[in-house]
This record gives structure tokens, C-alpha cells and sequence, in this order.
């Protein structure tokens, strides 16, 4: 198996055997059971579909419930697919946990960064404030010009401005894995992982 779905836990530090703190993530990576297997004889590509955290089976809709009755295993709340390993047979109703990972592997965490709404140039691009001073009163937070006069009479396409900031898929990669708590479902990367505490994410080997 390439990789788990996990759930942010929240950040907090551990200590090496030299005394250096470690800033890590926590992240309760599955257990992650094997809910279908794709071929390319049936589906056109290979991959392994696994889901995580249990759901009440009121809330399934009729294709879904039928879709993990057909699979054997317990209604799943999250679902992701896996590029398959060659020469290892998938079986629906497996279950990966984290002893796939190992302290330090390496691996790429994808996840939804925190949404911040509508943002001013200034916290979405960085811009700096114009001058406070020559009778500037109350443009201080704004952009500046945006583009030309008579020609070529339009601004140009991707112009930083204001808008929409956050709630974006990112993908973080080469983080190291500094613990593993197999009781505990629990992997600890350092550094930051995207998103909000409780968001779902996916690591990959």
C-alpha cells in the first residue's frame, strides 16, 4: 500500500535524543480498509480504493450502500484511491494501518488549507502598505494601479488582486516521519501539514 487517509490532529513538539526540540504534526493515519479494487480489464486503470472513519448507514445514499454490502465491510465516511504496488493482491475488506510507515520515511501530505474569505492584496500577496505620509489618508491597504491608460485599455490577466484566499487542495512533500505510535493510529511528520485541526488529509509514501 502507497499511502493512508488521516485526520489532523494539531501540532505540538517532541525531543530527540540530543535534547533538540521537534516541531511535528500529528495525525491520526487510518486504519484504512480496502472498499474496491480497480483493473484495467474492468475499469480501465489499476488502483486500490480505501475508506476511513465509520458512518451510520442512514445517512448512505442506495449506489453507496450497495457499493460497500458488494465490498463486505462497514459504511465509510471518506474514500480515496491508491496507485497499487505490483506483485501484492488486493482483497476487499483488507485494512492498512500505520505500521506501513516507518520513522524516517519520507512522504507527501495532501490536504484543504484553511479558508480565510475574501482577503486584501496585502494578506493574500504580500503587497507592502503605500506611504503614510505627502497627504496619503485612506489608500494605505490598497493595490496602486492595476495597469495602463489609453493602451492597451484592459488589465491584464493575472493581476494580483484581492479575492478568494485559502480553501485550496496543497500538497506538501518530503516531510519526514519522526514517530509512529501504532496503539494510537498516530504518525508524527515535522513541520506543518495543510489545513485545519479535525481536516482530512492523505499521506503518501
Amino acid at each position: 500500500m502507497r499511502g493512508l487517509i488521516g485526520k489532523k490532529v494539531g501540532m505540538t513538539q517532541i525531543f530527540s535524543e540530543t535534547g533538540k526540540a521537534i516541531p511535528v504534526t500529528i495525525i491520526e493515519a487510518g486504519p484504512c480498509v480496502v472498499t474496491q479494487v480497480k483493473s484495467e480489464a474492468v475499469d480501465g486503470y489499476k488502483s486500490v480504493q480505501v475508506g476511513f472513519l465509520d458512518r451510520k448507514e442512514k445517512h448512505l445514499t442506495r449506489p453507496l450502500k450497495g457499493h460497500f454490502s458488494k465490498a463486505g465491510v462497514a459504511p465509510k465516511k471518506v474514500l480515496a484511491e491508491f496507485q497499487t504496488i505490483s506483485g501484492f493482491e488486493y482483497k476487499p475488506g483488507q485494512e492498512f494501518t500505520v505500521k506501513l510507515f516507518k520513522p524516517g520515511d519520507r512522504v507527501k501530505v495532501t490536504g484543504v488549507s484553511k479558508g480565510r474569505g475574501f482577503a486584501g492584496v496585502i494578506k493574500r500577496h504580500n503587497f507592502h502598505r503605500q506611504p503614510e505620509t505627502h497627504g496619503q489618508s485612506e489608500y494605505l491597504r490598497h493595490p496602486g494601479s492595476i495597469g495602463q491608460a489609453s493602451y492597451p485599455s484592459r488589465v491584464f490577466k493575472g493581476i494580483r488582486m484581492s479575492g478568494h484566499y485559502g480553501n485550496k487542495k496543497i500538497t506538501v512533500r518530503n516531510l519526514q516521519v519522526v514517530k509512529v505510535d501504532v496503539e494510537k493510529n498516530q504518525l508524527f511528520l515535522k513541520g506543518a501539514v495543510p489545513g485545519a485541526n479535525n481536516g482530512i488529509i492523505t499521506i503518501t509514501k
